[in-house]
């Protein structure tokens, strides 16, 4: 009876672990889960699959947050193509990820400009402060990336992980 239990209880007791991690990797918004999608579709979060990314029912909230998927994953090209689509391509959040993916393929002040759109829409955004701030290391401008280190800090303070990543290109940038 217990090796009887033992073997239909162990693989339950282990897809309930797995999911319970997999719940907790889904829940930060800063990490995306990989994209599942091909090249030329995007994920809709209200059909719960993978559309054209010509769709018209694809909101752009969707298309923005998948493009920063598609970016975190290093399909900067994906990404930027997908952000063209927007039918608003003029918010914070656009902005900041077209900066992300512009400064990754190695066009740095074509980031900066995408990034500085988006703190005169929005100064209060951390993430875009800690891209620019990183953007403002590769170009070895150190004080510049400080002033976005101060501002991330009026934001969220030192502990936020914004303020923490920016502060470590910094001193990484210093020891080099």
């Amino acid at each position: 009876m217990t090796i009887r239990f033992a073997v239909f209880t162990a693989p339950l007791l282990l897809a309930v672990a797995l999911s319970g991690s997999l719940a907790l990797a889904d829940g930060d918004d800063d990490a995306p889960a990989k994209p599942n999608c091909p090249k030329g579709q995007v994920f809709d979060t209200k059909s719960q699959k993978c559309v054209m990314q010509t769709s018209s029912l694809v909101p752009d909230a969707d298309r923005t947050d998948y493009a920063y998927r598609l970016a975190k994953d290093g399909r900067y090209e994906e990404a930027l193509a997908l952000l063209d689509t927007l039918k608003n391509p003029n918010t914070a959040k656009a902005l900041n990820y077209r900066g992300y993916a512009t400064r990754k393929l190695g066009r740095t002040d074509e980031g900066i400009g995408y990034y500085l759109q988006s703190v005169k829409l929005d100064p209060h955004y951390a993430q875009v402060r800690e891209y620019l701030g990183e953007a403002y290391v590769i170009k070895g401008r150190l004080d510049l990336a400080q002033e976005q280190l101060q501002q991330i800090k009026s934001i969220c303070g030192s502990t936020c992980e914004e303020y923490q990543d920016l502060a470590e290109a910094i001193n990484d940038s210093s020891k080099t």
